[in-house]
């Protein structure tokens, strides 16, 4: 859409006193529009359309129907006028009838009088789903006087606090945290009308809106009459329109810049500053917009004050500059003039999946194996109830150990069990209960870390004396550079990039890896690296492993230096022999900034004049000569080093101190869940599914993973799409051939790839938004996950289509089978186990083979736990290894079990009830919690979450709280063991009783309280 158009659409609606309904002929130009129109009508609507896949009853995205929702409930309930911006396809979108969605509204204000049961019965009666714990919309979870919601319309889940029939708390929750981010006066839950689409979206369009119809040509074919005005804006007049309207603007021309018209180059300068005079001549108003304060100050250094007297500089999203001759307006845009398009920035505010998310126990099944710190592996029998000594019966995890042997572990002991993850496919031997080997398997494990961290150590030390270039601070290039970047940096890219430049201002060379998957922003830390290296006189090599990458990163570097004297080059077989030797020649004599390559560039005939900075992408893709000989070649530069293999949170904690390492977690604003279908194998679906993806202009990967049959599958497809371009790339292919596909796909010259799983894990394709997986079933979770992460970046959906032979499907299916598809399925706990089955996968690959040995023996938590331990003593930390404190007080009933049967006048309770808590699996998350609290800061922490996330406390959990309490304060006594027998208080240190005057201190205050334990405890301190 031009922006010219975007322009007028906004006089024409700034000087309406009635509703506008902005109509794009599609999704892109949409976006476009909106996002342009946002310059001078900043509160414009936008309503999307509905994405569906190519499988029947496969419900819209939750978050695109909420936003739709949100603003059909606004424009019923808001007399307006609105400024909406919707394409023509989603007005004849199904849609709840005109007032029904205010109608199903159901308004709670804070401090209000409504009992709790009326709202769980409204929120059941409207398709409500009740759960646990609240992840998506359309549930709702209850704990005591506390109810979660996600509300189908809403942008945030909310948490109601109820006292007795009085809403005493409204608060928006954070999905991932479930913990409270800001107070509410009031909320609107939207309850039956999500399911009703009786009517259409332009049902919504009242007799007295105006209705602008952009682009009306192009979108002819699928056109409905719409019952409204019609204004029809083509891309410089006005077609129809009421009468006040036509007179004014029926011959205006909005005259449109051809990109690179004024462009700022030397030569073209003067040009620019010779029609800047001649429109002020005129008398025209000037305005030219900046997408960043970068721009504008690196505008002002080109062009002198005097030149831009009366021009405006804005801050502002505009892709090209426009005239407008009833207004003598020129609007210019610095995208044309630094002669670069902005990149798109998205609208929707989507909050994207976490990539480290937490295992918890809610995710353990039975026969998953589990590691238990004291007797080791074992598997996971499930959860039940055993007799306890007093009649009673309490629950507990099952444990099955070799040769059958059961442990059977109380719930509030769960802390000492954790999911086992090792390396690789194989599964190790039960533990047995009888002998010492897990003993011994731990003791060996310990030792081997211990010299293993030792090494790093070393390395690190060595690398300390090596002299090398302390690169100065940042220039003031350096910030107008970082400025211009056109996103939001996130807060953990932020930190890798700061951590970088502190490290090349270091008298030693610098050595960081940067973690963070595809899409996550890694490449802008490597840039700005780069940038501040050129600054400083100094050339930089980035190294690629494959050549498509490396092009994809010539363009990048490229794009994002456009406006500085920094000269990039690209050696690789994409360029002639000639064009190699001048480039070589010019490396030679400093004439080069920056060069990217493959491993070409390590080649005997590369000479750098004064090499600064080496960034290589995915080293591990390198091979072991390769890699020997960065070692050899790069010792004395800085070295950065990017990985999209993620890498476990509780690794990278334990190598802090070792190993120079960033990760980048946080997926970038805006990302999109990739939808994931799983259905039999149908083509007709494959058809849809392929020709939906295209006429949104985008690509489709199909993943056949047999070279035998690939070339059938190619002319299956050619047979059920012939309009589509579609060619095949697989690993028997010789590497020229693969990448020239690679490469023909990247620059969008082929619809249909049809591959194996070749397809490169480094290559960012935002145009390729459907993935069919053939034969799902047989890759692992983990595959099906990185797979999966091939497409969703761009501003569309993304889908992956999961094929399975039919017969998986049916019925009569073996159980595991239906399981494993119930989990392919899943966008929650299967696949976020495959995440951590992929980061243990980048742990090994960090760590290498022999210890790698040592998590498949004793479990990667206990091998991260152990190499804590081992770089805190070896860099002389003073580590205390967490007290197990042993509690045993004869006044406390640590289950619900024993205080039942024991009574509250011979037994206070210290436990999580099960009607404060009731989900099993976070009850046994919340003692997981409690128990490995070790500092006073974590205390207070976990104590705040549980009363936000599950209300007041009842006196089980103060009292569970104090004994937690008092095991703080015995463990930093270096107390092992606090007995209370008979009023009598038995503190065990180093083996021996503490006595007072030679005799046990006794508690005083008749009513047994534990608050008394705690202070007789901490005088001890």
């Amino acid at each position: 859409i031009a922006p010219g158009q975007a322009f007028l659409a906004a006089v024409i609606a700034r000087r309406m006193p009635k509703t506008v309904w902005i109509v794009c002929p599609s999704v892109r130009a949409q976006d476009s529009l909106y996002e342009t129109i946002l310059n001078w009508l900043p509160a414009t609507q936008f309503l999307p359309e509905a994405e569906f896949a190519a499988v029947e009853n496969v419900l819209p995205d939750p978050e695109i129907a909420a936003e739709r929702l949100a603003l059909l409930a606004k424009i019923d309930s808001e007399p307006g006028p609105h400024v909406i911006v919707t394409t023509r396809a989603s007005l004849e979108q199904p849609a709840p009838k005109r007032g029904a969605v205010s109608a199903a509204t159901l308004k709670i204000k804070r401090g209000a009088t409504s009992t709790m049961g009326q709202l769980l019965e409204k929120l059941s009666g409207s398709g409500y789903e009740r759960v646990a714990q609240v992840t998506t919309r359309g549930q709702f979870a209850v704990r005591g006087g506390i109810v979660d919601l996600y509300s189908w319309q809403a942008p945030l889940p909310v948490r109601l606090e109820f006292f007795g029939d009085n809403v005493e708390s409204l608060r928006e929750f954070d999905i991932d945290t479930q913990t409270s981010v800001r107070d509410l006066p009031k909320i609107d839950i939207l309850l039956g009308a999500a399911g009703d689409q009786s009517a259409f979206v332009r049902d919504y369009i009242g007799k007295e809106d105006l209705t602008i119809d952009v682009e009306p040509d192009e979108a002819a074919e699928n056109s409905t009459a719409l019952s409204a005005q019609v204004v029809q804006i083509s891309e410089g007049w006005i077609e129809s329109g009421p009468e006040d309207f036509s007179g004014a603007f029926q011959d205006c021309d909005i005259g449109e810049f051809a990109v690179g018209d004024f462009l700022l180059a030397e030569a073209k300068r003067d040009q620019f500053i010779k029609r800047l005079n001649e429109w002020r001549k005129n008398k025209a108003r000037i305005v030219v917009y900046f997408q960043t304060e970068g721009e504008i100050e690196r505008f002002r250094e080109l062009i002198s004050a005097d030149v831009l007297q009366d021009v405006d500089l804005v801050l502002g999203t505009l892709a090209r500059g426009f005239c407008f001759p009833p207004a003598d307006l020129v609007v210019l845009s610095a995208a044309e003039l630094f002669g670069r398009f902005a990149p798109h920035a998205r609208r929707r505010l989507y909050h994207a999946e976490r990539h480290r998310a937490q295992i918890d126990f809610s995710e353990l099944n039975e026969d998953d194996l589990v590691v238990h710190l004291e007797h080791g592996v074992a598997r996971f029998a499930g959860l039940t109830r055993i007799p306890t000594t007093t009649n009673g019966e309490q629950e507990v995890l099952a444990l099955e150990f070799a040769n059958e042997a059961k442990l059977y572990v109380p719930l509030e002991q769960a802390y000492l069990v954790s999911r086992y993850v090792g390396v690789g496919k194989r599964s190790p031997q039960l533990s047995s209960l009888a002998d010492s080997k897990w003993a011994r398997a731990k003791k060996n494990a310990a030792s081997s870390i211990f010299d293993y961290a030792g090494k790093m150590l070393v390395v690190q030390a060595e690398r300390e004396i090596v002299p090398g270039h302390a690169f100065g601070p940042d220039t003031k290039w350096q910030h107008e550079f970082e400025h211009s970047f056109p996103f939001r940096e996130t807060p953990d890219q932020m930190k890798a990039i700061v951590d970088a430049k502190i490290d090349m201002e270091q008298p030693r060379p610098m050595d960081r890896l940067i973690c963070g998957d595809v899409g996550f922003g890694k490449t802008e830390v490597a840039i700005r690296a780069a940038f501040k290296a050129v600054m400083d006189g100094r050339q930089v090599a980035v190294l690629a492993p494959t050549t498509v990458l490396a092009q994809q990163h010539f363009e990048v570097f490229r794009q994002r230096m456009l406006d500085y004297p920094v000269r990039i080059e690209m050696l690789s077989r994409f360029r002639s022999q000639g064009e190699q030797r001048k480039i070589l020649e010019l490396l030679r004599q400093g004439g080069v900034d920056i060069v990217i390559g493959t491993h070409r560039l390590i080649s005997g005939d590369v000479v750098f004049k004064d090499l600064g900075l080496v960034v290589i992408d995915e080293e591990q893709r390198f091979g072991v000569l390769h890699k020997e000989k960065f070692k050899e070649l790069f010792k004395l530069v800085d070295v950065l080093t990017l990985s999209a293999t993620p890498i476990p949170r509780t690794l990278y904690l334990s190598l802090v101190g070792v190993k120079d390492m960033s990760t980048i977690e946080t997926p970038p604003l805006n990302r999109l869940p990739v939808e994931t279908i799983v259905c039999g194998y149908d083509e007709r679906i494959i058809r849809d599914a392929i020709n939906r993806e295209l006429e949104r202009q985008g690509q489709v990967y199909f993943l056949h993973n047999r070279v035998q049959t690939i070339d059938r599958v190619r002319e299956k497809i050619v047979d059920l799409v012939p309009q589509a371009r579609v060619e095949i790339g697989h690993g028997q292919m010789h590497s020229d051939e693969l990448e020239e596909v690679m490469a023909r796909f990247v620059a969008g010259k082929i619809d249909v790839l049809v591959c194996t799983t070749i397809i490169e894990s480094g290559l960012d394709i935002p145009n390729a938004n459907t993935i069919v997986i053939d034969r799902a079933d047989r890759f692992g979770l983990a595959d099906l996950y990185q797979l999966r992460g091939r497409v969703g970046r761009a501003e569309h959906k993304a889908y992956a289509y999961l094929l399975l032979p039919r017969e998986m499907m049916t019925i009569g299916a073996a159980r595991k089978r239906i399981n494993a598809i119930k989990q392919y399925s899943s966008l929650g706990a299967g696949f976020r186990i495959a995440m951590r089955d992929l980061e243990i996968r980048g742990a090994g690959s960090i760590l290498g083979t022999a210890q790698s040995g040592h998590i498949m023996a004793i479990g990667f938590d206990l091998y991260c736990q152990l190499l804590k331990q081992a770089v805190a003593q070896l860099k002389g930390r003073k580590f205390q290894p967490r007290l197990e404190v042993d509690l045993r007080i004869d006044f406390v009933a640590t289950n619900e079990a024993e205080f039942a049967q024991l009574g509250p006048e011979r037994r206070i309770p210290a436990f999580v009830p099960a009607n404060y808590v009731s989900d099993t699996g976070l009850r046994i998350k919340a003692y997981r919690e409690i128990a490995e609290t070790s500092t006073r800061d974590q205390f207070d922490r976990v104590q705040r979450e549980w009363r936000d996330r599950f209300g007041k406390f009842p006196e089980a959990v103060d009292n569970l709280f104090l004994l937690a309490e008092i095991k703080l304060a015995a463990a930093k006594a270096g107390i092992s063991r606090v007995e209370v027998r008979e009023r009598k208080l038995m503190l065990t240190r180093r083996g021996e009783f503490i006595l007072v005057d030679g005799k046990f201190p006794r508690l005083v205050a008749k009513a047994t309280h534990l608050g008394e334990v705690l202070e007789l405890t901490k005088k001890f301190t």
